[in-house]
């Protein structure tokens, strides 16, 4: 694996850790800029939309421009926002700097993405991309817990600080190491690359990401109450659970990491209907705290593990417009950031208690097995009927030409990839 993709991980080791961190910080901001919790909560929220937002359209801002100038760019507008918000004296600033940070996010993860996938062959696309979330499972691990830790001893814009220094070190890493892709003969077009989105693929995909990814969040995302108030554990073990999570999304992303490339369709079915499966226990046994506890490590083990399947899957749909395919899967899974925390509390609010969030988790994840069902069949469909004629019917080595020239194009040959 290219040393160039690691330092992809590390960048989004930065950009992961400031996504999540303010959900340890949120109390300190709220009294610091004078706020309720909830009004500061919509920093959260701004900085998921901005994400949502911001993936497909500097996607398309930046598609005639060399791909490493684009990452340097955005990565260091991404460390002036964390050291606007360090410096933030009221709360809209604070507000337009967590914007702006979440617009360069996007931006980085949608481009990052396309270069991890061009500096390595086509079978190991899934193995790149998983290095990448890697960074973001370290966050998880690492990064939150540490923004957090800063928050409670030096303030909650230490975190902030720390962040900004993170991503100083991962400018310098992209500068260095990152190399200067040759531009295509035929410079990118925004028409031919939107072409993507006729494909009926491309849109199963994007629905099983969402649906995945919103299941998983709508239950982790109140995890913490969960794990007092039915599971009764003291309030000092909720970050031990939450990094147990953090280190089973470590696990699973470098498994799912390796299956994928030679297996992403059962590495899609087994890890969703995995997560489905842990979600209803929890929901059914998360008053015992041992089992909640398990059942949180285990979670993040099965979320994560499909994760690189689910990136590759849609560059493999969409490989002609790489860049629009990066923008698309990191706009979907920031869709089920934030639609699976909403679903969450409205059945919170509704009154069914903390755990109906695993069961509404649940709900999404057994939909997203529905959807990759019916995009594993059209694939099936499409590999029989673009599948070389019978020996007898051909002239003699045609068949391994079209073998070979499916495998130069990078087009799986096998079913279940």
């Amino acid at each position: 694996m290219p040393l160039a993709v690691y330092v992809l991980g590390l960048s989004v080791f930065a950009l992961g850790t400031s996504e999540f961190m303010l959900s340890g910080l949120l109390p300190p901001i709220a009294e610091d800029m004078g706020v309720s919790i909830p009004r500061a909560g919509l920093l959260i929220s701004a900085f998921a939309i901005g994400m949502v937002v911001g993936a497909p359209l500097l996607a398309v801002a930046t598609l005639r421009l060399p791909r490493r100038t684009t990452l340097v760019t955005l990565i260091t507008v991404f460390g002036f926002g964390q050291v606007a918000g360090a410096l933030a004296p009221n709360y809209p600033i604070l507000f337009a700097s967590r914007v702006v940070s979440a617009l360069a996010c996007a931006g980085f993860w949608a481009v990052g993405a396309a270069v991890a996938v061009a500096m390595v062959p086509v079978h190991t696309r899934a193995r790149a991309l998983a290095v990448m979330i890697g960074g973001l499972s370290i966050a998880n691990v690492l990064g939150v817990p540490a923004g957090a830790f800063l928050g409670e001893h030096f303030g909650w814009r230490s975190a902030f600080w720390a962040v900004a220094v993170a991503t100083g070190i991962a400018l310098v890493g992209v500068v260095s190491l990152i190399p200067a892709l040759p531009v295509p003969d035929e410079r990118p077009r925004l028409g031919q690359e939107a072409r993507i989105y006729r494909d009926p693929q491309v849109w199963l995909s994007v629905s099983v990401v969402a649906l995945a990814a919103g299941g998983v969040f709508c239950a982790f995302s109140y995890l913490a109450p969960l794990l007092t108030d039915v599971a009764g554990l003291d309030d000092g073990w909720v970050p031990t659970v939450l990094a147990l999570f953090g280190i089973g999304a470590l696990i699973g992303t470098a498994i799912g990491g390796r299956i994928a490339d030679a297996h992403l369709f059962g590495v899609l079915l087994s890890g969703t209907a995995a997560s489905t499966v842990l979600l209803v226990a929890l929901a059914l046994l998360g008053q015992y705290a041992v089992l909640a506890v398990a059942l949180s490590f285990l979670l993040g083990l099965s979320a994560f593990y499909t994760a690189p399947a689910l990136n590759a899957r849609l560059f493999n749909v969409a490989g002609a417009a790489p860049t629009l395919a990066g923008a698309t899967t990191t706009a979907a899974f920031n869709l089920g950031n934030t639609g699976g925390p909403w679903l969450g509390g409205a059945v919170i609010d509704a009154g069914f208690g903390f755990a109906s969030t695993a069961w509404a988790g649940a709900g999404l994840t057994a939909a997203a097995i529905g959807a990759t069902a019916v995009s594993l069949r059209l694939h099936r469909r499409s590999s029989r009927t673009s599948r070389p004629a019978p020996a007898s019917r051909v002239v003699a080595g045609a068949g391994a030409s079209a073998d070979g020239a499916a495998d130069r194009a990078g087009n799986p040959v096998r079913t279940d990839s």
